[in-house]
């Protein structure tokens, strides 16, 4: 079972251009993770990070787009479907993070767990468009290609991981996930929910998903993950509606990761310890009125910034003070 009682992680996207300065901040957590560096270089941006040796995707980095072209699709399809039994085709290449193989060759023997990641399949394939601007998930046949990709992918990093810490992790970040829960949404949260299931039990290692959005979440809630990790200071009070689906998850010994401390600037300088502690205290009450005990509560919880953020003014101060309070509100909840 993953340990709980306020464990300290974040997603990994950071604003920094410093690489030092970034894996540093990472480290300070109690689990630590590689960051992504979108604003050192496009590649490192999670799409594209991850789009490489895709069939069909076309990168325009000067123009920082990524588009999908069923034709380039047909002819690299078959070149891929050879190459995909080779598993260093799916490596994480320099150019698309700085930061991987550093993270690798850290100390790493006295964190619990470490995590890697990856953008989510129904992201990825909700946010790149074909010639007619149409999502690629739409089509069938790419996104059973798309679902393949990933699970290599995340297998490729979760095994990398693992050869330097005995519990790692690769979870998925899915800002897009959301959008399936919309009537205009042409991948429908009935498909996605099967077809999602059947990505997940391939899966190494535990299992997670991020998403800073308000999706329906009982659709996660019930998916066979380990951990899902919200944005609690913005969708808690929606979260902690979803009571059955929370109980029963946190009972199986699955791990929620409160998103408490917010990271845009215009909202970060309103909070304190003392206001964050009483906003996340409150939303576990109102599950403890349900008959949700606090003691499993706690020993099923992590902490973690609310989202990630590369539109501050005031580039890494308002990041870094968001982790500052994070580890503060951690030391806070383990001695109460």
């Amino acid at each position: 079972m993953l340990p709980g009682q306020a464990l300290t992680t974040a997603m990994g996207i950071l604003p920094h251009r410093n690489l030092q300065e970034a894996q540093k901040l990472a480290l300070d957590l109690d689990i630590p993770f590689w960051p992504q560096l979108p604003r050192l270089r496009y590649r490192e941006d999670m799409y594209a990070q991850f789009a490489e040796h895709f069939p069909g995707i076309i990168m325009d980095e000067e123009k920082e787009i990524l588009r999908f072209s069923h034709d380039r699709f047909a002819q690299e399809l078959d070149d891929y479907l050879q190459a995909s039994v080779i598993p260093e085709y799916f490596a994480l290449s320099e150019e698309s993070s700085a930061v991987f193989n550093t993270f690798l060759t850290q100390d790493l023997s006295s964190y619990r767990l470490i995590h890697g990641q990856t953008v989510g399949p129904i992201s990825f394939g909700l946010k790149i468009c074909d010639e007619e601007r149409k999502p690629m998930i739409y089509n069938d046949f790419v996104r059973e290609i798309l679902y393949d990709f990933l699970h290599h992918k995340i297998t490729w990093q979760y095994n990398q991981l693992k050869r330097v810490h005995p519990n790692p992790f690769v979870w998925l970040d899915e800002p897009g996930l959301e959008m399936i829960f919309n009537s205009f949404s042409a991948y429908t949260s009935e498909v996605a929910q099967v077809e999602y299931g059947a990505f997940l039990s391939k899966l190494p290692g535990p299992k997670g998903v991020h998403l800073c959005g308000n999706p329906d979440w009982a659709f996660l809630l019930n998916a066979d993950l380990d951990i899902l990790s919200v944005d609690a200071f913005s969708w808690g009070h929606i979260l902690v509606r979803y009571v059955d689906e929370v109980k029963e998850f946190l009972r199986r010994g699955k791990i929620i990761s409160w998103g408490i401390t917010p990271t845009l600037t215009s909202e970060l300088s309103c909070e304190t310890v003392e206001s964050l502690t009483t906003r996340l205290l409150e939303l576990w009450k109102f599950l403890n009125q349900h008959g949700i005990d606090d003691d499993l509560i706690f020993d099923r919880s992590w902490l973690a910034p609310s989202r990630c953020c590369l539109i501050n003014g005031d580039g890494t101060l308002s990041i870094n003070h968001s982790f500052t309070l994070l580890k503060e509100i951690s030391r806070k909840l383990c001695l109460r």
